[in-house]
């Protein structure tokens, strides 16, 4: 069903979210556009004559919102700022473009995922089931494709697959058929003003299930758990123990169904928990869960998430330079094996190192520790305080940082999982892990 947008219809936040909005609103003939960034605008070049474009940028961009009825909001604008609460207030209408797709897409056929980390492995690994057992798919959302530009190519038979993170569902009030709900902790303090506002909007993934949805949850999340309680969906939990999908530290296993880690081509304990959710999507469907197994044997690592680029004079190199959570690292520490270094920090988003650090100290493999960017100081502190005894020391070079944790020698590893965004240093943890595998390659030539 079509979504009815009453012009004039503004686009707030013009990067790649808003560009793929302005790119549906012409597809259904809106002719009344406003567009608004804090940022310069680039309108695209072969905007149709037929079109009306206001643009609103710099640091008066908002002002645009006097000039609209509706507003479709990209992910990354808080939505509480006083003058979007005006505008509503004013009868302005604001929506999304998750909350658009929802309404448009095919209910039956949505699948979303969420997690404070994860997502991005968990949504992968259920289309790789869905394409070895030749089940139409795509993915989407904060993850490859935004969701309109999805809604394009939209079919009733094709499954929409979408990560959803929680500036994405701070505002959604409609639910996807099937809701996986990762491990939620707390993430982006820098952008939400609480940990209980982070959740609440986590829980918008499930909340407004019905009866006939599902909810699959982790049930030794208790922040995941009691996101799950506010479903009114059926519920289908992973965990160590009394759970659907039961996960150990080498296995998933389902009813008479078992998937053992070692049989399959990533690394860490940390995937069964993805693999348990993705499993258990499969069970909500009634798919054949041998086949669906078999299929995640063959399933591989995403890029920059606990990436093993192999072993060089001895020494395994580990890229996860998506980790830019304390969450993620902990995963990523407890899945080394051999004695290793530990590449550290980046930019400040005040995350709560406490966890991290304590599992740090209790490592008994992990040998030193590069730490880099603008946390360094902080987390030097805090592990020194938390009673690490291992090699420490503060980098303002990223390739000093890297040639010091080859230091660890044949028989180690190299680990760069950094628990704090890159900003500062680098672009985005993309740049971050293309420039470590880079040091990796020059580093082989060496020796």
């Amino acid at each position: 069903m079509k979504t009815a947008l009453t012009q004039p219809v503004g686009i707030l936040g013009f990067g790649v979210e808003g560009a793929s909005t302005l790119r549906y609103l012409q597809r259904n003939g809106i002719r009344n556009i406003v567009i608004m960034d804090r940022g310069a605008v680039t309108l695209p070049p072969d905007l149709p004559s037929v079109i009306s474009v206001k643009v609103f940028s710099g640091d008066s961009y908002l002002e645009g919102l006097r000039d609209c009825v509706t507003v479709v909001r990209s992910a990354g604008v808080y939505p509480l700022l006083p003058e979007i609460l005006k505008f509503q207030g004013n009868g302005g209408v604001l929506t999304s473009q998750t909350e658009i797709f929802m309404r448009e897409a095919t209910p039956a056929r949505v699948i979303g995922v969420t997690g404070t980390f994860g997502k991005g492995s968990c949504i992968s690994m259920i289309e790789h089931i869905f394409v070895r057992l030749n089940i139409p798919c795509k993915i989407g959302g904060n993850f490859g494709i935004p969701a309109l530009d999805l809604l394009e190519t939209h079919t009733a038979e094709r499954y929409s697959l979408l990560e959803l993170s929680s500036f994405q569902l701070m505002t959604l009030s409609e639910s996807p058929h099937i809701g996986v709900v990762l491990h939620v902790s707390s993430e982006h303090l820098d952008w939400h003003r609480s940990v209980e506002e982070y959740r609440d909007a986590k829980a918008n993934l499930v909340r407004w299930q019905k009866k006939s949805d599902f909810c699959i949850y982790n049930k030794n999340a208790p922040a995941s758990e009691k996101i799950a309680g506010e479903s009114g969906a059926h519920l289908l939990s992973f965990g160590r123990e009394n759970a659907n999908a039961i996960v150990s530290e080498e296995s998933v296993v389902i009813g008479e169904h078992r998937l053992a880690l070692k049989d399959c081509k990533v690394r860490g304990k940390f995937q069964l928990e993805n693999m348990a959710a993705a499993l258990l999507v499969c069970k909500a469907l009634d798919l054949d869960i041998t086949k669906a197994m078999d299929a995640l044997k063959t399933y591989e690592a995403l890029p920059l998430r606990m990436e093993f680029r192999g072993e060089f004079s001895g020494i395994e190199f580990f890229n996860d330079s998506y980790a830019t959570r304390p969450e993620a690292t902990i995963a990523a520490v407890k899945s080394m094996t051999r004695p290793f270094s530990l590449i550290l920090g980046g930019s400040e988003k005040f995350a709560d190192f406490s966890g991290l650090v304590s599992e740090l100290a209790a490592c008994k493999n992990l040998k030193q520790v590069a730490l880099i960017g603008a946390t360094a100081a902080r987390l030097e502190t805090a592990l020194t305080q938390a009673g690490y005894s291992g090699k420490l020391k503060q980098f303002e070079d990223f390739r000093a940082a890297f040639e010091f944790s080859t230091a660890i020698g044949s028989g180690g590893a190299v680990l760069l999982s950094p628990a704090c965004a890159s900003f500062g240093l680098f672009k985005n943890y993309k740049e971050r892990g293309k420039v470590f595998n880079e040091l990796i390659e020059e580093w082989k030539t060496r020796n």
